[in-house]
């Protein structure tokens, strides 16, 4: 069986965010298929993060569930 994850992140033409990267990459480790959604604004960014209610990118959904930013996730990957 197949994990699915949705991870939104930031990459930007001048910045690619770290912390995205790092995400994608435990989630990958862990054995999900990502859907990787690229935020490539900063228009995009600021729109996602007022739409979520969230202050940063990236952000990590599992089942539907937010599970947060790559340090949330390192710790709920850490649980599972």
């Amino acid at each position: 069986m197949t994990h699915q994850a949705t991870l939104y992140r930031m990459v930007l033409p001048d910045h690619v965010c770290p912390f995205g990267v790092r995400a994608k990459a435990m989630l990958e480790q862990a054995g999900y298929e990502v859907d990787d959604r690229v935020l490539a604004t900063r228009d995009a960014v600021d729109s996602f993060e007022r739409e979520q209610g969230v202050e940063t990118t990236p952000q990590v959904f599992v089942g539907g569930e937010r599970i947060g930013g790559s340090d949330d996730l390192q710790r709920w990957l850490r649980r599972g």
